[in-house]
């Protein structure tokens, strides 16, 4: 259970700050003293985990001050007044302005721990509302980048939320075609470096010089050629997200310097003796394994450390085949409205066919078959039927039925009851194919 919102007291007399915040306590309440509103106002920030509780008639800055700062920084943290005799009038047009609620003095300390267990449970659940907000937006955000049902991309996703929001440095694994950018994307997106550049560079097939210019940047002069001063990636996605493809091809000699840079969060451009200040996220990607690296291509296990603050591996598409449906028919979408085809009708065969490649090209190569499909050729070659051939009718069978369920639960809103209608088997039959399936629904697993 999260901690219960603090309670922010403000009160200049010191016997009665004493005496309430000693009742706030005794009632169970964190409670959180100040004598002036000038002391509180740092602690008073969007998203707050408390309420204020503030007298009017404060030195310098007064509760009905205060109160139209803390509407001003955020309108949901609930402000009660502590007003004197005859200030009713007063009072009811402070609640007018947005006033929690209002005391009014000599107040009992029953009095004070009931309007403030009220603000409390009112912030608790604007706090929890939001965070809730906040979640499924990002959820709704990534699901539609990030598609498919399998528990290892739904780990994905949930992992992908939980850290874009840090700083912390992330190495992605994955084979050839598994979206391994897709991901560094998303990363950035949903972190708070979104609002700044995500510069992409890929380290394969670049001449050692050219590579270093463009990953620190040079000086005029620097290099034969080198015309004017030109700012590298590192420079270009400052406050953003450096993304470094194939890093397992990286020269040695830069693999040491980008090591240096990263330990020590500073870099100078070729040709330079400045110091410049390193501010972006470094987000690298392979599709081998580095620490069993080529002898002819090592690559530095302190670099991979440093890299691998946080692993992510993209399962290839074989180990979720569960997931082909839905991208395949995304696929065919934006490959219909791309060549102003219609979309095409996949067959039960053309599924199954599907379900059964190895795809040794992963998403990539899903892709390319939906694009052959829209255009009318054939999705196949002959590697693709021996590729089929190779399974035997027990695991296609298998393969196809799944495919069937999951699209009769997406159907039935993910109700049991209304997939096994559509499917015209008993419930207890249902249940016991999602149970062998794997198949995970709420239903499903409240039962």
């Amino acid at each position: 259970m999260p901690d219960l919102p603090a309670v922010f007291y403000v009160e200049d007399d010191p016997s009665v700050r004493l005496g309430s915040t000693q009742a706030l306590q005794l009632a169970g309440f964190d409670v959180r003293a100040f004598s002036s509103a000038e002391q509180v106002a740092p602690h008073l920030t969007p998203g707050l985990q408390g309420v204020l509780v503030t007298d009017v008639k404060l030195p310098g800055i007064d509760g009905l001050q205060l109160l139209e700062r803390v509407r001003l920084v955020d309108r949901d943290i609930p402000v009660i007044l502590v007003t004197g005799h005859g200030d009713i009038s007063m009072a009811v047009q402070a609640m007018r302005s947005g006033a929690y609620d209002f005391l009014e003095k000599p107040f009992s300390p029953e009095q004070l721990s009931d309007v403030v267990g009220r603000a409390i449970e009112k912030r608790s659940l604007s706090l929890e509302v939001d965070s809730l907000r906040t979640r499924l937006s990002g959820l709704n955000a990534i699901d539609a980048k990030i598609l498919g049902r399998s528990s290892a991309i739904n780990d994905l996703r949930r992992v992908i939320l939980d850290i874009a929001s840090t700083n912390a440095d992330v190495l992605i694994t994955g084979e050839t075609g598994t979206g391994k950018e897709l991901i560094a994307r998303c990363l950035h997106d949903h972190g708070k470096r979104k609002a700044g550049v995500f510069a992409a560079l890929n380290c394969g097939g670049m001449p050692e010089l050219l590579f270093e210019s463009e990953v620190f940047g040079h000086e005029a002069g620097s290099f034969t050629g080198a015309a004017k001063r030109r700012i590298g990636k590192i420079e270009h996605a400052n406050g953003g997200t450096l993304f470094l493809d194939e890093i397992e091809t990286m020269p040695a000699s830069m693999q040491v310097k980008l090591l240096r840079t990263l330990q020590e969060r500073q870099f100078e451009r070729l040709g330079s003796n400045e110091l410049l200040p390193m501010n972006c996220r470094v987000i690298a990607a392979t599709k081998t394994e580095l620490l069993n690296a080529s002898p002819d291509r090592p690559f530095r296990s302190d670099l991979y450390y440093r890299l691998s603050v946080v692993c992510l591996h993209i399962p290839p598409l074989r180990d979720r085949r569960e997931d082909i449906p839905a991208l395949f028919s995304h696929f065919l979408m934006q490959a219909a409205s791309r060549y102003e085809r219609p979309v095409p009708e996949v067959t039960g065969a053309a599924m199954q066919q599907l379900m059964s490649h190895h795809w040794p090209g992963n998403v990539r190569e899903l892709k390319n078959a939906a694009d052959r499909m829209v255009l009318g050729l054939a999705v196949f070659d002959r590697g693709g039927d021996r590729a089929m051939a190779g399974w035997a009718l027990e695991e296609q069978v298998a393969m196809f039925e799944r495919h069937l369920i999951e699209e009769a639960m997406a159907a039935g809103g993910g109700r049991v009851a209304a997939a096994s209608e559509l499917l015209r088997i008993p419930k207890k039959t249902l249940y016991d194919k999602l149970k062998r399936h794997g198949i995970a629904t709420d239903e499903y697993r409240q039962g």
